[in-house]
């Protein structure tokens, strides 16, 4: 696969913006204009860069406004574009790209344009360089790739081409089928974003919400299999508008962009029957493996457990980590690090090949996490995602492995629980790309996301899942200005009813639920007095839907994170999303 990135995506100056994607293994870059213009550095010291860093230009880019207009203004046009044909030899670049005018647009006439296109392609041929037009989803006349292409093949120059954008062409609605229609030495480039489905201004959305693939609502798999079957083999590309990427750290932004390519390249080589660009295919999720809390003191975390009913199942022979499980429920308390707060540090998933799981992580750029192994203990494949966590991957039984190396416990579990959801939250710089590593990594599917209101603001909500459910991750963004959320870890249990009163008998403090919260149960629900009154003296909180109901409560937060016990009668398949606001606010209220 070869590969390419357009530096707006990235931030900082362009010499940083060109090492990063080096770094990150991308082959080309395509410079942007407005990069270089505001770079201290000259053309050949660009060029000179790239060469060292084993990085292509590929192409130069925008060209504006160039076609479509009176003939004064196009003699101006010719001597822009010849300034820029200077510049683009001293890059020792080929290619320009020539946006469809917007601007300055006041003829319409297509015989005009093809005239003007061909002019502009005469002069660029001069100079060795090529011109891929490229159709805006905001042309003033040309917004439709394939107007674009109808114009370019009467131009009719073989220096003269077309620019694909995934943008441009599926933000109008506009059917990727016709691109095979194109003869693959048409497309002289291609340009790929993703984007949300939003009801906005074109020009808005394009400007501020382009995201990598995978992040998105766009088919680029399928737009991907057009394009490669019309016969284009020149660089994938990456042309992301979007403030976020431009705000965040440039090495590590750019190592998302280059996991995104692999990930689409891998998607559609699977759609399409195709082996040239696969890597190994993502292990299905059987199930939550444990899940890890760390900090340098967790007696309270120790406590809690033992609240709850959870069994301690010793200490690990080798190193200051405790186990804690009830039933298939395992939570591995973790000392090794000098944090005095406690956070969820990570959680492993058990799959049929752990060493194919590690393999694909590896190929989609992610960091291998280093854990000390002393001879006799099993070694877990593991990877950092984009904020540290770790994932861990197990293909055996852990009765059988990992928790052997666990000493001085007890063996019997005092009620059948299983890890229900492990509830994550990120910064707003952060969510896009920890939404695409669960995906292209972790195997998750991302269900559609919600809006749940909270003290400062609506926190979206995007559950990703393993097909069958047994593996459920909602990730939440905060408010740009809110605080975090607290991350926490729902347990899912028979009769939450029954692991409440044995918890409150054991001393735990419950969440405390306003009495206001169950009024308004009560009429929602109609539920009977006595199950209110059971429900407010236990904290509990409920929620039902046509498929089953669903009960659950949370315990207090101890750094930064918090456990909830769950429990699911007949169909419920939620999370008990009304009952997230009660969820936050109280939260607050004891912080």
């Amino acid at each position: 696969m070869n590969t390419s990135v357009a530096t707006v995506c990235l931030s900082g100056g362009l010499v940083e913006k060109i090492h990063a994607c080096a770094a990150a293994g991308f082959d080309g870059v395509e410079i942007m204009d407005a990069d270089l213009v505001a770079a201290p550095e000259s053309p050949e010291e660009i060029r000179a860069l790239c060469e060292r860093l084993g990085l292509r230009i590929d192409m130069f880019q925008p060209f504006r406004d160039g076609e479509g207009v009176d003939e004064e203004t196009f003699a101006d046009n010719l001597r822009r574009a010849a300034a820029k044909f200077d510049v683009m030899e001293r890059l020792g670049t080929d290619l320009m790209l020539l946006c469809s005018n917007v601007g300055t647009a006041t003829v319409g006439d297509e015989d005009v344009i093809v005239r003007q296109l061909g002019a502009l392609a005469d002069l660029a041929a001069e100079r060795g360089i090529r011109i891929a037009y490229e159709a805006l989803a905001w042309g003033t006349f040309v917004d439709d790739y394939r107007d674009a292409w109808r114009l370019v093949e009467r131009a009719d120059r073989p220096n003269l081409g077309v620019c694909l954008d995934s943008f441009h062409i599926l933000s109008r609605g506009h059917d990727p089928a016709d691109i095979e229609r194109i003869p693959g030495e048409k497309i002289f480039f291609l340009q790929l974003a993703d984007a949300p489905a939003l009801a906005m201004d074109v020009l808005q959305w394009s400007r501020h919400h382009r995201l990598f693939p995978g992040e998105g609502d766009f088919d680029l798999t399928r737009f991907l299999g057009h394009v490669l079957r019309a016969g284009y083999s020149g660089p994938l590309s990456l042309e992301v508008f979007n403030d976020t990427f431009r705000q965040t750290d440039v090495v590590r932004t750019a190592a998302h962009a280059r996991r995104s390519l692999t990930w689409l390249a891998d998607r559609t080589s699977a759609a399409h029957g195709w082996a040239d660009s696969r890597i190994p295919a993502p292990q299905a999720a059987r199930g939550v493996d444990f899940v890890e809390i760390a900090a340098a003191d967790l007696h309270e975390v120790d406590q809690l457990l033992g609240q709850l009913g959870f069994t301690f199942r010793g200490r690990h022979r080798s190193k200051p980590v405790r186990l804690w499980s009830a039933g298939q429920a395992r939570i591995v308390l973790d000392e090794q690090v000098r944090s005095e707060v406690p956070r969820l540090s990570g959680f492993g998933v058990t799959v049929d090949d752990a060493d194919a799981a590690s393999a694909r992580a590896a190929s989609l750029g992610a960091d291998p996490v280093y854990r000390r192994t002393y001879r006799g203990e099993v070694e877990l494949r593991a990877v950092a995602s984009p904020d540290g966590t770790e994932v861990y991957w197990n293909d055996r039984d852990p009765e059988e492995s990992w928790i052997r190396e666990f000493e001085g416990g007890d063996v019997a579990d005092g009620f059948a629980a299983w890890i229900d959801h492990i509830n994550v939250s990120y910064p707003w710089q952060e969510f896009d790309e920890a939404v695409l590593f669960m995906s292209s990594v972790v195997g998750l599917d991302a269900e559609p996301a919600a809006e749940v209101p909270g003290p400062r603001g609506l926190v979206r909500s995007q559950v990703m899942r393993s097909p069958d459910g047994v593996v459920r991750l909602p990730m939440n963004l905060a408010p740009p200005t809110a605080p975090v959320p607290h991350r926490h870890i729902a347990v899912r249990v028979d009769d939450a009813v029954a692991v409440a009163r044995r918890a409150r008998d054991r001393g735990l403090a419950f969440l405390p639920i306003p009495a206001n919260y169950y009024d308004d149960v009560q009429a929602r629900f109609a539920l009977e007095p006595e199950r209110i009154a059971e429900l407010k003296d236990l904290g509990l909180l409920y929620d039902r839907d046509g498929e089953g109901e669903f009960v659950h409560f949370y315990t207090p937060t101890i750094g930064g994170l918090f456990l909830e016990i769950v429990e699911r009668r007949g169909g419920y398949d939620g999370y008990g999303a009304p009952n997230a606001p009660v969820r936050l606010s109280a939260q607050r209220q004891v912080t």
